[in-house]
């Protein structure tokens, strides 16, 4: 790890004096910090200066405004998990927070450092950049691919490591980004993006910016996160879904199923909505919606086992909803 300069800001004000770049590696924001010390360590990033997050008071805490629920950015994956207001309307949140399976990760990892957190894909964690090239060609496609996309793939392969993101992107929710000159509110379907060149990143977020709070809309839909694992210990899923669903009796009138894990950004699954809406939840119709889901997927050369996974997801998630309170 190279030397650094440490800032210690107390209002959000001072930090994004801090920020005042246009240039990513100058400076770089640490909230939880599980991501970026890691990065830091393996020199993948060398920032010039830190700027500490965790003392900004008006960063933190969770509530509900205007019917709305407001997250703030350093409010940890456990503050999440146990909070009632979450709990009690938006248990796909709680479903995928609780999926993080180490104590330590949830208490230290930050909901907004859950959302911008890099890839995992081991050729940018080698060095051989976010779009795994050598030679002008990916190493993606012929390589070792068991964990990338099945949708979306090209020029970027791999996945949205996410946790929350699927579930945010069901439940409409926006995300609040901060700079020195100003303050802007994106869709968080919006906020991820499949990079073109080397040089982009995956999400909307300039680097004198901060994502200071997420905004979920006040929603009485049924909603439920399921996640397909190689094992319960820690590690990143190998697919989600999440879904939100309206019903009216017994039927669903309008729904949104989010993929993770299996795109470049979290992946809506337009084919398994249509399969579902109109019907009622049930075995039957949830699978249907889970073969729906895949269509239009592009495994690559190790991992076609994902399409059985995604249909596992959907049927799950949507029987999981189902099964919720109205």
């Amino acid at each position: 790890m190279k030397t650094f300069e440490y800032a210690n800001p107390k209002t959000l004000k001072e930090a994004t004096a801090l920020l005042a770049t246009n240039q990513w590696g100058q400076a770089e924001v640490l909230a939880g910090g599980t991501d970026l010390i890691s990065m830091m360590k393996d020199e993948l990033v060398s920032p010039k200066r830190i700027v500490n997050l965790k003392n900004i008071a008006e960063l933190g805490g969770i509530r509900k405004a205007g019917g709305a629920l407001h997250i703030g950015a350093t409010a940890t994956l456990d503050d999440l998990a146990s909070n009632k207001d979450v709990r009690d309307a938006y248990p796909s949140l709680v479903q995928a927070a609780l999926g993080i399976t180490s104590p330590q990760i949830r208490n230290m990892g930050s909901v907004g450092g859950d959302l911008c957190q890099r890839p995992r894909c081991w050729y940018f964690r080698n060095g051989f950049g976010l779009l795994a090239m050598k030679e002008g060609k990916s190493l993606v496609p012929n390589g070792e691919n068991r964990y990338h996309a099945i949708f979306g793939g090209g020029p970027a392969y791999f996945v949205s490591p996410s946790s929350l993101g699927p579930a945010l992107i069901a439940l409409g929710a926006k995300v609040k980004l901060v700079s020195s000159t100003g303050a802007r509110e994106v869709d968080v379907a919006k906020f991820f993006q499949a990079p073109q060149t080397a040089d982009a990143r995956e999400v909307d977020l300039k680097p004198n910016e901060i994502l200071t709070e997420i905004i979920v809309p006040a929603s009485k839909n049924r909603n439920a996160t399921y996640e397909v694992r190689h094992k319960d210990a820690l590690d990143w899923p190998l697919v989600t879904a999440s879904v939100s669903v309206a019903m009216s009796g017994s039927k669903v009138t309008a729904s949104k199923i989010v993929l993770g894990h299996v795109a470049p950004t979290p992946w809506s699954a337009a084919k398994a909505e249509a399969a579902i809406n109109g019907k009622a939840i049930t075995e039957e119709t949830a699978e249907a919606a889970g073969a729906a889901a895949v269509d239009g997927a592009q495994p690559l050369s190790q991992n076609d086992y994902k399409l059985q996974l995604v249909k596992v997801a959907v049927k799950r998630a949507l029987l999981a909803a189902a099964a919720t309170k109205a």
